[in-house]
């Protein structure tokens, strides 16, 4: 049964948010989506242009709703401009919540990420929604802005506003125009720009799957909680020998150690913000994120609400379908 009244999905052209707008709208809901300009959306939605930090813009947004998705946000790992993750992660996210107060809503949607459930001294071998992080483990500004953000979520719960956070592991899956930090680094394997790998811990799930987990924690999450929207625990290693058998081509197998990966993201990045001013190829926050432990259970998001993701081949196979469709595979060994 579709829910009542309107939904206003922050973020509706990115790419878990295209998949969840898709979803919403299957179900005959009627959606909202606050977009930035030139970001396309799925049709026959109501269409606010703007930014998260502009308070007017968001209150034009959240007039007459019943249920916020909030996932507007700055995903990439660098910026030229760092004062952006802030600006936007950040306080976009206050702005949201301090808007969404004044109003009479079911439920707010925070989407935070694995990138903020850090221990220093892991105490299992699986992470999950107990983690209990400090700002000081937050390894560069984009884990830094989203920490404060689900701080703020998780305090404008306990103030009376029916906040439920969503923790999505890495999003793997088809239409990713943006590329996101997971689909660039596919990419860069599959177009041979990288000979080597670190080999770290990852937990991926379907991006559409993470999409209708957003709203089986709308129906079934309880507020104040905080669910992990994620799936299978593998190795970039084995993730690499995956994409060797989907693609039938080689995929490297030259590991490097930990020193050598940071010392290649420290000059990297040292490189992108004084001399190139573009993306570097591996950015430092994404190589320290590297060092951590990213192995969760994602049992309670299973068991509570009932989330039941795909295999991981399966949305492997379908992204790398998508990218050779759209032209970002160009290596002729995969793309022809």
């Amino acid at each position: 049964m579709p829910a009542r009244g309107r939904s206003l999905v922050t973020g509706g052209g990115g790419f878990i948010g295209t998949h969840l707008v898709n979803y919403l709208l299957e179900q005959g809901e009627e959606v909202r989506v606050l977009e930035l300009d030139g970001v396309s959306v799925p049709s026959a939605v109501e269409v606010i242009r703007g930014s998260i930090t502009d308070e007017h813009c968001v209150r034009r947004a959240c007039k007459s709703v019943q249920r916020i998705y909030h996932l507007a946000a700055y995903t990439d790992l660098w910026a030229r401009d760092k004062q952006i993750f802030h600006q936007v992660n950040h306080t976009g996210t206050c702005i949201l919540l301090a808007e969404a107060a004044h109003i009479d809503i079911e439920v707010f949607i925070h989407t935070s990420t694995q990138s903020v459930l850090i221990e220093k001294t892991p105490q299992t071998e699986l992470l999950d929604e107990s983690v209990k992080s400090s700002f000081e483990d937050m390894p560069g500004a984009y884990c830094q802005s989203k920490f404060l953000a689900e701080q703020a979520a998780h305090k404008a719960s306990l103030n009376g506003l029916p906040v439920i956070i969503v923790s999505p592991t890495l999003p793997i899956g088809p239409g990713d125009s943006h590329i996101t930090p997971p689909t660039r680094m596919l990419l860069n394997f599959l177009n041979r720009r990288v000979p080597a790998y670190l080999d770290c811990r990852l937990n991926m799930a379907d991006v559409r799957d993470i999409a209708f987990g957003h709203i089986l924690a709308a129906r079934h999450g309880s507020i104040g909680e905080r669910y992990i929207l994620g799936h299978e625990n593998l190795m970039l290693g084995e993730l690499l020998r995956i994409v060797e058998k989907i693609t039938g081509s080689k995929m490297p197998d030259i590991q490097v150690p930990y020193w050598v990966a940071l010392l290649t993201g420290i000059i990297s990045e040292f490189v992108a913000d004084y001399v190139t001013h573009q993306p570097p190829v591996a950015p430092l926050t994404g190589v320290r994120l590297a060092g951590k432990n990213m192995h969760f259970s994602c049992s309670k998001a299973k068991q509570m609400l009932g989330f039941n993701p795909r295999p991981l081949r399966e949305s492997l196979t379908d992204e790398i379908t998508w990218l050779v469709q759209q032209g970002y595979v160009t290596h002729p060994a995969i793309a022809e």
